[in-house]
């Protein structure tokens, strides 16, 4: 069986440096475009439907819009949550007001941009009006988790001797479920700045607008009018779902990248893994490209692209009285060298380079030599790789840094790689899991579905002989030993989850339409008054359910099923036509 949302790259004559290049370009997205761009799709439903109540359009892609300042005697506060009626508990004001500025010790003058991650409180109800839950298949993998909030932040610090402090601090915060970072941050750029400058009215009349958008419907391009009234112009922006949350891979990487592959075990192994940062715009880009770089295939254990002291989760994630958990911290407060130093896994990186710059490669150095406050960048951890290190994409990548290929290109190449490394890994797994599904015409459609065949690893490992990585990677190394840790992990856990609630709709799928193959009027007529009721109530229910747990069914099959349901029911006495009609849908 296939791995979905893989790459196929079919023949062409452009070599792969030039394919990159063109893809790159291709990729780059959210564009902002001159007002009045003419829809393209505008006879098309917007997504939105009709007779939705105020705020319900903009509660389709933000929870709440906070702006974070500090006070002299309080330290960081929310000054303002709009829209007002937006509900936040103590505990996420007061992670939001703390992850919404930069440690003191980073020193970001100026405009900084980054992004973090928390936990919802306990006992909240997921918002109905947000369409993560709906278009889940269509997100980027590894970002996919109704549980956590994203903060979108764009903190200005710059000199004001009026002030007290000397400094205008300030932050403006977009709080969502959805995970599409790129166009977060690039609508942030249009509205902070003008923001800082107007202040409150001009925060809600670009809610206001927000409030207008279509729903976020991924793949579809949308143009979204943001700061029209304020600005006096109607400014677009037009993006392409889910493609907005990429990260320049890259960039994130480049420090690095001599140890990509070492980091992609890491990840795939759901290690325990902190990044030190010099800032929260470099620890975030970078945890969210560690993340990326095992996709399709998600990261279920949690993941913080800025984390600090005051986190809810502080204590939980730095005591010394059991083993680290499985997560990936960003952090910039050089107390963390000290608290976090029994972690097994540390990278520690400098400030990122522009574009077309490379810093200098760190090197992987024993946990001891982690002590001070000072240490140098490079890549703490005692870790011995499966796999031997492939030398082909670091001369590659190493070419195209001498050939000032843009960063863009050097991504798309170095994802790529990645995409192909997980492919090759999980797709022995794939092919495994697809024999665990009973043949076809052991369905019938008169018992339950059958059952998935059990995982067994020792069987499992017996198929790689014939059928392991080998056949698509020309990386050599430990493969079995690669598996049979990834095997203990969460992200295997939170896969095979996932496949095998996916087969198992499947199998209800082939047992709705082997019934629908059947001539059940005629079983009626061979059946009882009784027995007759009670398949029609259970055909009902095999309706409800596949809609509810949006089974892969055919439309087609959906409405047969329904057509044998009324001939049934038109065939019984009156009284029970009555009844049944009323009895669930039809």
């Amino acid at each position: 069986m296939a791995l979905r949302g893989l790459a196929h790259s079919g023949p062409s004559s452009r070599g792969p440096s030039e394919e990159a290049v063109a893809a790159a370009e291709e990729r780059r997205a959210p564009v902002v475009v001159a007002a009045g761009a003419v829809r393209e799709d505008d006879e098309e439903d917007d997504g939105r439907g009709r007779g939705l109540l105020r705020w319900d359009g903009f509660s389709a892609w933000l929870h709440c819009v906070c702006v974070v300042g500090f006070d002299l005697e309080l330290g960081q506060a929310v000054e303002v949550i709009y829209p007002q009626h937006s509900k936040l508990t103590d505990k996420e004001k007061t992670n939001i007001c703390y992850l919404s500025f930069p440690d003191s010790n980073s020193g970001c003058l100026g405009d900084t941009q980054f992004c973090f991650r928390f936990r919802q409180s306990s006992g909240r109800r997921v918002s109905l009006h947000c369409l993560l839950d709906q278009f889940d298949k269509d997100l980027p993998v590894y970002l996919k988790d109704p549980a956590y909030f994203y903060g979108y932040v764009y903190f200005r610090q710059v000199r004001d001797k009026t002030l007290k402090r000397g400094y205008f601090q300030k932050s403006l915060v977009l709080i969502s479920k959805l995970p599409y970072i790129h166009f977060f941050h690039t609508v942030l750029k249009q509205i902070a700045p003008e923001y800082f400058e107007k202040s409150e009215p001009y925060l809600e009349a670009a809610c206001n607008d927000v409030d207008q958008w279509p729903a976020p419907v991924p793949g579809k391009t949308l143009h979204l009018p943001i700061m029209g009234v304020v600005m006096k112009a109607n400014t677009h922006i037009s993006v392409i779902l889910p493609t907005v949350h990429e990260v320049d891979l890259f960039r994130c990487f480049c420090p690095v990248f001599l140890h990509s592959q070492m980091l992609w075990e890491l990840v795939l192994l759901g290690e325990p893994l902190v990044v030190m940062a010099p800032s929260p715009s470099e620890s975030s880009e970078t945890v969210l490209a560690l993340i990326n770089c095992i996709s399709p295939l998600k990261y279920v254990s949690d993941f913080r692209p800025y984390f600090t002291i005051h986190d809810s989760e502080f204590k939980e994630y730095t005591t010394r009285t059991q083993a680290p958990p499985s997560v990936i911290l960003g952090v910039t407060n050089p107390f963390f060298a000290k608290t976090l130093q029994h972690w097994p896994h540390i990278i520690r990186i400098g400030d990122l380079k522009p574009a077309g710059e490379i810093p200098k490669q760190v090197k992987v150095k024993k946990l001891k030599n982690l002590k001070t406050l000072d240490s140098k960048p490079g890549v703490y951890t005692s870790y011995k790789p499966y796999l031997n290190r492939d030398e082909e994409i670091i001369k590659q990548l190493q070419k195209g840094v001498q050939q000032k290929r843009p960063s863009e290109a050097q991504s798309v190449i170095l994802r790529r790689y990645f995409l192909e490394l997980t492919q090759s890994f999980i797709i022995p797994l794939e092919r495994y899991v697809a024999s665990l599904m009973p043949l076809q015409k052991s369905i019938s459609p008169w018992k339950s579905p059958p059952q998935l065949r059990q995982f067994l690893p020792e069987e499992f490992m017996k198929t790689l002989e014939k059928t392991g990585p080998q056949l698509t990677s020309r990386i050599k190394g430990d493969w079995i030993g690669l598996y049979r840790h990834f095997l203990k992990s969460p992200n295997f856990d939170g896969w095979f989850k996932t496949r095998r609630k996916e087969m198992t709709q499947k199998l209800e799928a082939l047992h709705l339409e082997a019934l629908c193959e059947e001539d059940l009027l005629l079983w009626t007529q061979k059946h009882t008054e009784v027995e007759t009721v009670d398949l029609v109530l259970k055909l009902k229910n095999k309706l409800l359910q596949a809609d509810r747990e949006h089974l892969p069914v055919k439309p087609e099959t959906m409405e047969k099923l329904r057509t044998h349901i009324d001939a049934i029911i038109f065939a019984l006495p009156e009284d029970l036509q009555g009844i049944l009609l009323k009895t669930g849908m039809t």
